[in-house]
């Protein structure tokens, strides 16, 4: 089981002066994307001199590195946490797409930098982070085959059905805004409703409140 301090703070745990070279650099990929961001920038942002953020992360791949491996840990703690109080696949289910559509939303930048700046990675970085993806992959195929097991899905093709889910899961960071009509747990209800929908059962998907 992965530690999780604070489900809601990605950087929990932390200290003052690293998080906030890392919020700094993470909207500064978020807002430019991560070629287009400079080290200068991060560092004016987050108050200090390149100096100072060099002493914490020698290059700006070390600083994605950073980012991305602390919101692969963070999802994974959340979907290992999301069922661990429910007894039934739908209800597993339920609850494992409700928690991660919702971290979606929630942490809408730290997911579109670390989803989608996958290729930026340097290759030793990419294959750890590879794996902590696995491990969240792996969660959600458990989850569907129980079900599948349990003759309560019925989905012809598992694999691929956990693969729609968690892409749909992953999109939210890419148009989520905050203050809109859409919430957190909205987008996770909904999200809940749609993968019990294509696991092909007809029970309610209402998540958990």
């Amino acid at each position: 089981m992965t530690a999780i301090i604070d489900p809601d703070d990605p950087w929990s745990g932390t200290a003052a002066g690293p998080r906030r070279i890392l919020v700094a650099a993470l909207a500064a990929f978020a807002d430019r994307g991560y070629h287009g961001a400079s080290t200068r920038d991060i560092a004016a942002a987050a108050g200090m001199s390149p100096a100072a953020v060099y002493a914490h992360h020698r290059t700006k791949a070390d600083l994605l590195f950073a980012i991305s491996a602390a919101g692969h840990r963070h999802v994974l703690a959340v979907c290992e946490r999301a069922p661990a109080a429910e007894t039934t696949p739908i209800a597993r289910v339920r609850s494992l797409v409700h928690d991660y559509a919702a971290w979606h939303a929630r942490h809408h930048l730290l997911a579109r930098v670390v989803q989608y700046e996958l290729r930026s990675l340097l290759p030793e970085h990419r294959a750890v982070v590879v794996e902590l993806r696995s491990r969240t992959e792996e969660l959600f195929r458990e989850e569907v085959r129980a079900g599948v097991d349990a003759g309560v899905f019925h989905t012809t093709d598992a694999d691929e059905t956990t693969l729609a889910i968690l892409s749909l899961g992953i999109d939210v960071s890419r148009w989520y805004t905050p203050g809109g009509t859409r919430t957190p747990v909205g987008i996770g209800r909904t999200h809940a409703e749609l993968a019990l929908t294509l696991l092909g059962t007809d029970h309610p998907a209402s998540p958990p409140s």
